[in-house]
């Protein structure tokens, strides 16, 4: 692994280059950025940066929802903003098949490595904050999704139906 990325937290300081990422997203016709927190849903770069900020701490995590670290995968070379992925610390009635984490890579930089690093460096976040393992979904189709989470130990455990996909869990023990 090449360990060029690190996780960096939203602030306000990268909102241009947020921005930039959710773009290219759109750009390329993908609406929904898997690991973003509805990023891709909020107009107000603001707005989503209070929401993430707030759901990070118990004390002001959203109603119906769940301690959830937000995280950019910032490449050091160029502080270039590659992918983002999510830390969900529990899961409720509504996460029991989606899973611990979602992520997303910009597609101009996909097919290099970098979702399995992404995985891999929120795993050990994820042992740092105590948690057992990681439960990860990922729709069938998603050949590429599916090779990431086995290069991280993730082992099948079943599959689900959300939203007319069909879709496996995985788990990784940390």
């Amino acid at each position: 692994m090449r360990n060029d990325i690190i996780l960096v937290r939203p602030t306000l300081e990268l909102k241009e280059k947020a921005l930039a990422y959710r773009k290219e997203h759109f750009q390329q016709g993908e609406m929904i950025i898997c690991g973003s927190e509805l990023f891709d849903k909020t107009e107000s770069y603001e707005e989503w940066l209070t929401l993430v900020t707030r759901n990070a701490d118990p004390k002001t995590v959203s109603e119906n929802w769940v301690v959830t670290d937000t995280f950019f995968a910032v490449r050091e070379s160029d502080d270039r903003i590659i992918g983002m992925i999510d830390l969900r610390h529990t899961l409720n009635e509504f996460l029991k098949d989606l899973g611990n984490c979602g992520y997303s890579v910009r597609p101009s930089e996909r097919r290099k490595g970098y979702a399995t690093e992404m995985l891999c460096k929120l795993a050990s976040k994820a042992r740092e904050a105590g948690m057992k393992e990681l439960r990860i979904s990922v729709e069938k189709t998603n050949t590429a999704s599916r090779k990431v989470i086995q290069k991280n130990g993730g082992v099948y455990e079943r599959s689900f139906t959300f939203e007319g996909e069909t879709a496996d869990l995985y788990k990784i023990v940390l």
